[in-house]
């Protein structure tokens, strides 16, 4: 699976000229129409591997309006494998546009409720799944594992200058790992959160030890902007991403994206980073998610 490398533009207003720091975008979201953004990296190891181990068909899992079940079953029927979508919760129909593209890209998509579906990292329902659909190529909720982070830490690999702080959304921890481990210890790099609690910090220190990676001491994660939670699209939002996108020309998405720009904003205007910086924001794509909000 072959990723261009994207553009990184700088963007301008007067929160950066009065603050006197710049802000980059890596736009991700250009890598591919539908295997978009991070997934697209995030998918990209994980396909090799399904390949050389002789697997036909992948099985994942996620949520009704997840970019990871639109792009696995995007890339499963572009590069010829049967995709199995484990999703959590009741199915409702008309499906949504996120579950209807899967469908329609001929994904096989199985419900089970909330309970069940916080037992699908164990052995017992691992097995279950295989006696249900024979042998598959397993690729976590979110895409995130070894693969992954090989994949995205390419996208620091790509840039052709260093900044002071990288920055990006983060859902399950893959993409923030893997720029973690691309930096090596250089610049600060701070991930926002799209989901309540604190846990995701241990979730990146797991994701980075268990695969045999460092864990170093230049990342956060900041739980301020989640907005009221995942999936959550308060009207302050809504405003702000929609002004964000009129000033400066291209799109956010309501559940990552928009969370992780407005809360590099809130920063610089509460002097959070030094005069002169200069701050990467890795857009991670996830555009179709707009949908499931009646934008474009």
């Amino acid at each position: 699976m072959e990723i261009k490398p994207t553009p990184v533009v700088e963007i301008h207003n007067d929160l950066l000229t009065a603050n006197q720091v710049q802000l980059f975008v890596k736009r991700e979201d250009l890598n591919h129409p539908t295997i978009s953004g991070n997934k697209a990296r995030k998918l990209k190891y994980n396909l090799s591997r399904a390949k050389a181990e002789g697997h036909d068909t992948l099985l994942t899992f996620g949520g009704a309006f997840s970019n990871h079940i639109y792009a696995t079953a995007a890339a499963g029927k572009k590069y010829g494998f049967k995709t199995i979508g484990i999703i959590r919760g009741e199915e409702t129909l008309p499906l949504n546009p996120t579950l209807q593209f899967a469908k329609d890209s001929d994904m096989e998509l199985h419900y089970i409720d909330r309970t069940k579906y916080r037992l699908k990292n164990s052995l017992i329902f691992m097995d279950e799944l295989k006696k249900k659909f024979g042998e598959f190529y397993n690729i976590p909720e979110g895409g995130s594992n070894k693969e992954a982070i090989e994949g995205c830490l390419e996208m620091i690999n790509e840039l052709d200058k260093s900044y002071d702080y990288y920055c990006c959304s983060v859902g399950t921890g893959g993409t923030l790992a893997g720029i973690i481990e691309g930096l090596k210890g250089e610049g600060k790099v701070i991930g926002f959160s799209s989901l309540k609690g604190e846990f995701l910090t241990v979730e990146v220190s797991s994701l980075l030890s268990t695969n045999g990676f460092d864990i170093r001491d230049n990342w956060e994660v900041n739980g301020k902007y989640h907005f009221g939670g995942y999936a959550k699209f308060p009207e302050e939002l809504k405003s702000d991403m929609l002004a964000f996108e009129a000033e400066h020309g291209f799109k956010l998405d309501p559940i990552y994206t928009a969370k992780a720009m407005l809360g590099i904003l809130d920063m610089i205007k509460e002097n959070k980073f030094p005069k002169g910086s200069k701050i990467l924001f890795v857009h991670t794509g996830g555009l179709q998610g707009r949908m499931g909000f009646g934008l474009d």
